[in-house]
This record gives C-alpha cells, structure tokens and sequence, in this order.
C-alpha cells in the first residue's frame, strides 16, 4: 500500500546546493498524514514510521507526498497536529 513508511525514497543531495528530497507517497501531507482507515492501516505504525523515518531526516528535506503541495521536515515537526 503507498499509505506505510517502507514506500518512502529518500535522496541526499550530496553537494547540498539544494535540499535533500524524500518522496513519501501518501504516507505525509502538508499538515496531515496518510489515511489509516483503509484495510491494513495502522494509525501508532504510521505515526511511529513518520518519527523513525522521516523526522530525522535533515530539517530542510522536502516532502514531496503523492498529492498536494510539498513541505520540508522543519514545517511539519512544527506544524503537523498528528506528529506532536
């Protein structure tokens, strides 16, 4: 399903002229995250997935989620109600 963390691809900018960038899927939103109401979903593991994956990327990682806007890690460990 694209709504876990193992779908996540991270890519390091390794001359850090520009940000790192983590294509999430439906996993993390700008203010949200992934639907867990579907077969399989598990609203803990997706939270639990987001803090051991993807917030400790680099602060100014873009997220490019499998629809709507991108965001960085800063904006949604500042910002994202489901992650505090």
């Amino acid at each position: 399903s694209d709504h876990t963390v193992d779908n996540i691809k991270h890519f390091r900018n390794r001359k850090r002229q520009s940000p790192n960038v983590a294509i999430v899927g439906d996993v993390l939103f700008r203010g949200s995250i992934g639907r867990t109401d579907l077969p399989g979903g598990n609203h803990q593991q997706l939270i639990d997935g987001i803090k051991a994956k993807l917030l400790k990327l680099p602060d100014d990682t873009m997220i490019l989620p499998g629809h709507g806007p991108a965001t960085t890690i800063k904006s949604e460990k500042a910002a994202n109600p489901y992650l505090k």
